[in-house]
């Protein structure tokens, strides 16, 4: 080839080089700094409370700093929480708070909706919900939004938490995962199917996710929770980014064929991991300007950046809809009555908050005094289920139950507060008798939006006997004298009880008429009507008898029968009581020391209802569940998790449990669990268990998705350190909380009912609703009273499906309107119509933390709403 032939076949190759150099995409690459929260592990509240306001303090001046630079290399910082910004306004003034919301505003500091990085498998909804408050508070208030929601280091993850962010407004999310204390594998968190995807509720609502394969064993990497960094104590910061940015810029590939991260856009966030506090601001913009060239783009991120990068630019990204099952969610119930106790206050709210909406509509100053409480309780959902619950850290177990325990009292506290408040403040909006008799008279209030026929117990001390009058029909009521916590009270069964409303009754003197007893008792047997119970004076239901569908529906499983906590004798105990014996309902009680002091209280009650009252009367240390042992065939199970309703089998059978990366051999017991055959069923309510196990369904590292999806026996966890890990001692040491925390008294609630036909989720959640949603009763003592004599109804909802989840004046007080949330059951979308007793001023739809998102436009006293599927939706309502 002669010279002139090299010459220009170089030339050639130079113009093909720059071509291709030309047509590549530019690689663009986000580092996000921030300081991983390991709060009440890593550091107690006095450190943590310290290191946020001088972290923050630091990256405001980094910040500051580095405005003379190019959009890409400036500084900025990521919180993890928005306790972050809460602690800040504690501890600085309103001119340096401002400035730092100044820097949340201009996308230098970024804070997600949830209080601190918590669990979320065994949270109620609501409490995932107002665990976010502060952030909707901050948004008001500043003309702020805030489009993150995380869930960090803990290895699994719920289906229905992406509706509940998206519905509060969030976008966006991202992932790191420790795969410490962690049944699930190594090997499988290294092979995510998806690594950038919507995280899709079953309303459609969904947020960008993130989260990466993990490929080492190390929270330090890709799909760790310090993806920023690679050293546990680098020598050399920017050297150790440069392996991270290198580690990006090969996972970007848009070329091969079987590339398992088919995206030019890639970021690596986090940089704290388990250290107390972090300032290494200026290696994170010197690594940005050191490793971006003309093919890659290197940006410090604020999180949402990258984001909105690939939102633009990838639009059609796979959706996941698949819960990934429990794990270090699972560890609240080492306290298990602490923890209930909260599930108990936050399902009592909604009548504390319904009852308030009622009063604050008249007396617009209504416990206004209680917002400080009211906050801290929002902020106490937002902390308790932080995500260490393992205790196994520098902050010793007792510290660490310490703050627990002070983070209960806040939200019980506020919620008897407010419930105390509103029953008497009620009563005393209500219209007296006018007769001018003596006779006493109490209204019974419906929180739930639909007419009900329930028990109702009003707290009387007079004289006995005494007959009860429904004041608006004049006809007299079925009632009995009861005792309950030792107190008297008056048990009336109250009929067409009106949604969101009440009606009142009137105390008169002279024997009730007589009717036959609710059940009928005879040696270990209670009946009524519908059911035939053998009750065991061990507490153990040996047999369940379906009189209505002929069917016997005990059948002793793994040694286990209904209602079991352990049993080894079935005759162990006391001799069987009766108590409360009348019309309305009928109860039978059995006391056992096997293998446990325990007490078991079965009711039956004039509909199909079984209430089973549980309760221990010792403390443990193992791992205990009431285990429900039912004879039906091959049945499927569903259940409520946390704004969505599960089908408890793995998706590749047809159900919501992913078929990889998971754990499953506990799910998520919120509301209800349905155990079912095609045309027949139970329904087994829970109040206050986190979480059940089907069967025998087990979880080892080998196989941490073993799940026994057609088991007819269902474990309810009462208590206990499930799981074994910590650090240089594996297997040896139990995470979570010892022995209760030296707890003796703890309590369990349960319902069940049978039904005809297939599941019905709509029907199983309003049985449970009523369980768990008592008719309230308060004293009338209204001179004048502003709320009618006899009976009121603020709402009326035309669309069965419809179901109130909570109703509340607005955080900023009843001026600005009640807040209304309703969740649609329905597998099919509804446009109902919301009909109230005033006329309505103006509506918005809002988010679930109630900042306003649309202008809405009412007819009168009606408002015309739209809902997905299984969709919750909150409004804000002027009158």
């Amino acid at each position: 080839m002669s010279r002139l032939s090299v010459i220009l076949l170089g030339v050639v190759l130079l113009l093909l080089l720059a071509v291709t150099l030309n047509a590549q995409p530019v690689k663009r690459l986000y580092l996000a700094n921030d300081d991983h929260t390991d709060y009440m592990w890593t550091g107690n509240e006095a450190q943590y409370d310290t290191v946020f306001v001088r972290m923050l303090d630091y990256y405001l001046r980094q910040i500051d700093s580095t405005q003379q630079l190019p959009d890409d290399f400036q500084a900025r910082f990521n919180c993890d929480g928005s306790y972050w910004l809460k602690t800040y306004q504690k501890f600085r003034s309103p001119a340096q708070f401002e400035r730092l919301i100044g820097r949340i505003r201009s996308g230098h500091i970024s804070s997600p909706l949830n209080g601190l990085v918590s669990t979320y498998g065994g949270q109620p909804t609501e409490a995932v919900l107002r665990g976010m408050y502060y952030a909707g508070q901050l948004e008001r208030q500043w003309n702020l939004r805030f489009r993150m929601a995380v869930c960090m280091e803990n290895q699994t993850l719920p289906l229905g938490l992406s509706s509940l962010w998206a519905g509060s407004g969030a976008k966006y999310s991202w992932r790191g995962v420790c795969g410490c204390a962690s049944k699930i594998s190594h090997e499988s968190l290294a092979h995510r199917r998806n690594q950038l995807y919507r995280y899709m509720g079953q309303d459609g609502r969904s947020v960008i996710m993130k989260w990466y394969n993990r490929p080492i064993y190390n929270g330090r990497t890709l799909g760790g929770y310090a993806e920023a960094r690679r050293e546990k104590v680098p020598t050399d910061i920017v050297g150790d980014m440069g392996k991270v940015i290198a580690d990006l810029t090969t996972m970007c590939d848009t070329v091969s064929t079987r590339s398992v991260y088919p995206f030019n856009v890639a970021g690596a966030f986090g940089y704290g991991w388990d250290d107390l506090d972090t300032y290494v601001s200026p290696a994170f913009t010197t690594a940005a300007q050191r490793y971006s060239t003309a093919t890659r783009r290197v940006r410090v991120s604020n999180e949402e950046d990258f984001f909105a990068d690939v939102e633009r630019t990838y639009p059609k990204l796979p959706t996941e809809s698949v819960s990934y099952g429990n794990e270090w969610d699972l560890y609240p119930v080492s306290m298990n009555e602490t923890t209930a106790h909260i599930r108990r206050a936050t399902e009592k709210l909604r009548s504390a908050e319904g009852l308030a909406a009622l009063v604050s509509l008249k007396d617009s100053t209504f416990a206004r005094d209680l917002k400080t409480a009211r906050d801290l309780a929002w902020e106490a959902y937002g902390l308790y289920w932080e995500h260490d619950w393992t205790a196994d850290g520098p902050v010793s177990k007792r510290e660490r139950a310490d703050w627990q325990t002070k983070l209960h009292h806040r939200i019980v506290g506020y919620v008897d507060s407010l419930y105390t408040r509103a029953v008497l403040a009620m009563g005393q909006q209500i219209k007296g008798s006018q007769t001018g008799t003596l006779a006493s008279r109490f209204y019974v209030f419906n929180p739930l939006n639909w007419s009900r026929n329930d028990v109702a117990d009003f707290a009387y001390a007079g004289q006995q006997p005494v007959r009860v009058i429904d004041v608006q029909t004049k006809r007299e009521v079925v009632s009995q004298p009861i005792q309950k916590g030792g107190k008297p009270f008056v048990r009336i069964w109250a009929e067409n009880v009106p949604s969101v409303g009440y009606k009142v009754y009137e105390i008169q003197q002279g024997a009730p008429t007589r009717r036959p007893d609710a059940a009928e008792v005879a040696g270990e047997f209670i009946q009524n009507d519908y059911y035939r119970i053998r009750l065991k004076k061990s507490g153990v239901i040996s047999e369940l008898y379906d009189r209505k569908a002929n069917r016997q529906l005990v059948k002793q499983t793994n040694g286990r029968l209904l209602n079991d906590i352990g049993t080894k004798n079935p005759n162990a105990g006391n001799e069987l009581m009766v108590e409360n014996k009348g019309p309305v309902s009928v109860t039978f009680k059995a006391v056992s020391n096997d293998p446990i002091a325990h007490t078991v209280r079965v009711t039956l009650f004039r509909n199909n209802r079984i209430d089973i009252e549980d309760s221990l009367q010792a403390n443990f240390g193992d791992v205990k569940a009431w285990s429900f042992s039912l004879n039906l065939d091959k049945p499927t199970t569903n259940h409520e998790e946390l704004g969505a309703i599960l089908t408890a089998k793995k998706e590749t059978r047809g159900g919501h449990y992913a078929s990889q990366n998971a754990r499953l051999d506990y799910q998520t017991f919120n509301h209800f669990a349905d155990v079912a055959e095609p045309t027949y069923g139970v329904t087994i309510s829970n109040q206050d268990c986190s979480f059940f196990k089907l069967g025998q369904s087990t979880a080892t590292a080998a196989r941490p998705d073993s799940l026994w999806e057609t088991s007819a026996q269902l474990n309810a966890l009462a208590g206990g350190q499930v799981d074994t890990y910590g650090s240089g001692k594996k297997d040896t040491l139990r995470l979570g909380i010892y022995n209760q925390n030296g707890v003796k008294d703890l309590r369990y609630h349960f319902a069940l009912t049978t039904h005809s036909g297939a599941f019905d989720a709509l029907a199983a959640m309003k049985f449970s609703l009523e369980h768990q949603n008592p008719l309230v009763a308060g004293a009338v003592t209204g001179n004048a009273g502003t709320y009618p004599e006899t009976t009121f109804s603020l709402l009326k909802t035309d669309a069965p499906g419809l179901l109130i989840w909570g109703l509340k004046p607005s955080e900023e007080g009843i001026n600005n309107g009640l807040i209304a949330r309703f969740w649609n059951l329905n597998k099919t979308a509804a446009t109902p119509t919301l009909n109230w007793a005033l006329p309505i001023r103006r509506a918005w739809q809002t988010t679930h933390i109630e900042t306003n998102e649309q202008v809405l436009k009412p007819i009168s006293t009606s408002l015309k709403t739209s809902f997905s599927p299984r969709q919750l939706n909150t409004y804000r309502i002027q009158f």
